[in-house]
């Protein structure tokens, strides 16, 4: 009975230094997430919050031990909006980096000119771009947050209609984002028994736009519809004041910043966009679920950094899908991960509730929107 007894005792001791020793190896292990976000540059009003929003959270994921044990290690390139460095940053992020999964990046065009990079290194990408093309059609190894162009110019247009507005004048920038906003405006238009009756464009770094704005005010247009984002369409805002122009003008998403109100002034009342819930959570009823959540990052990042915007939140998203795929793979493992983050759903995030699919890469329904104006510098929840 004696050696019985001594038997057990030693099997049981080295299955639980197999369970320790397991333990002990997850815990040392690290999970490499990697970024590439235009935090200065014509975009950096963009980046910039999705950078340090990044940041705030990684350090205090790791802070309280990380995910399952594996602590975030993150490396961080700056693309300044540029497309030939959002190709050579993922190439290095991949080839020397080593990394497990990639957030970024900012821009339509950046993440557009990596996707082939990615889907050939089987790396899972998270972006942070509007351009529904980035996940229509699907790509197996990309991912999004952002509400899309195609949503965004489907809620302006809806919102036309119930203003009786059926002649518009289209404005755009020369962007990725703002071609595919563009091209999305023309496309859904006739759906909403909207007619567009100027075409306009402008480099995104012009600083004059009244020679187009002068083009539309010739026309019978009803209101002004401008896709773009950066400083640009302050411009537009503004010159058409300096104009005297009286129609309605919308934005897009990509204006969904303090920043834009700040650079457009008083120019900027009474302009109506579709935006994520994060900009006017204060005036959410009290029963919805996106409200605790957005509250929560909304006073966490100001006691920070300032004004929160929907950008920052965007990244807020990504990463917290991540770590929930993270989470559930138990493991670094890129192809594990991604099988995950594809599964993600209700997740509340702060562009709304996600659920995702293999055919449905972002999990986000047009209610993820909410049509916004500003007044007197702030903004207003309309529906």
């Amino acid at each position: 009975m004696k050696g019985l007894k001594k038997l057990v005792l030693a099997a049981l001791c080295l299955c639980m230094g197999m369970v320790f020793g397991q333990g002990q190896a997850m815990a040392g292990k690290t999970v490499k997430i990697g970024s590439f976000l235009a935090v200065t540059g014509p975009a950096s009003f963009l980046g910039d919050p999705e950078l340090k929003t990044l940041q705030m959270y990684i350090d205090e994921i790791n802070a309280k031990g990380g995910i399952d044990g594996m602590k975030i290690e993150f490396v961080h390139y700056d693309t300044k909006a540029k497309a030939k460095d959002a190709k050579n940053f993922v190439n290095r992020l991949i080839k020397k980096d080593k990394v497990n999964l990639i957030i970024g990046g900012t821009t339509s065009g950046n993440t557009l000119a990596v996707i082939d990079i990615v889907q050939k290194a089987k790396v899972p990408l998270i972006s942070l771009a509007g351009s529904v093309r980035i996940i229509e059609p699907v790509k197996k190894w990309v991912f999004k947050t952002p509400h899309t162009d195609r949503m965004a110019a489907e809620k302006i247009f809806m919102d036309m209609k119930k203003r009786g507005i059926t002649k518009v004048a289209l404005i755009t920038g020369n962007g990725g984002f703002d071609k595919s906003g563009r091209a999305q405006c023309l496309a859904l238009a006739p759906k909403y028994g909207i007619k567009i009756v100027a075409d306009e464009q402008y480099g995104n770094s012009d600083t004059d736009m009244t020679t187009q704005l002068t083009k539309i005010r010739a026309t019978k247009a009803e209101a002004i519809l401008n896709f773009g984002f950066g400083k640009a369409p302050a411009i537009v805002v503004k010159n058409a004041k300096q104009l005297g122009i009286k129609l309605p003008i919308y934005e897009s998403h990509g204006v969904a910043s303090k920043k834009f109100i700040e650079l457009a002034g008083d120019a900027a009342n009474g302009v109506r966009l579709p935006a994520a819930a994060l900009l006017v959570a204060d005036q959410l009823p009290a029963n919805d679920p996106q409200k605790k959540v957005l509250l929560a990052y909304k006073k966490k990042y100001e006691a920070k950094y300032g004004p929160v915007s929907t950008f920052g939140g965007h990244a807020y998203d990504a990463l917290f899908i991540a770590v929930g795929a993270i989470e559930r793979a138990k493991s670094n493992n890129p192809a594990k991960i991604r099988d995950e983050i594809e599964k993600t759903h209700g997740f509340v995030g702060t562009g709304g509730v996600f659920n995702m699919s293999p055919k449905d890469h972002l999990g986000l329904g047009l209610d993820a929107f909410k049509m916004i104006e500003i007044e007197n510098g702030n903004w207003k929840l309309l529906y």
